[in-house]
């Protein structure tokens, strides 16, 4: 499994903020979980791609990588 964060350097939506708005796990068959701290809610998505191209409004929000351990 993979950890990931949402960083978003722009808000779009003018909802969730700039900065960190999310973490996520990337799972060993592709599929993803979303948590938003915020909002107190959790998405799954198919792929990492399908997180991008949902949330990364066009660049602005990028999907970051923890370090492995």
């Amino acid at each position: 499994m993979r950890t990931f964060q949402l960083y978003r350097t722009v808000d779009v939506s003018g909802t969730s903020g700039t900065g960190t708005v999310a973490k996520g796990v990337e799972f060993p068959d592709g599929q993803c979980t979303l948590w938003w701290p915020n909002f107190g809610s959790i998405g799954i998505y198919k792929t990492i791609d399908d997180v991008k191209e949902i949330h990364g409004h066009e660049g602005r929000t990028l999907v970051v990588f923890e370090e492995e351990e």
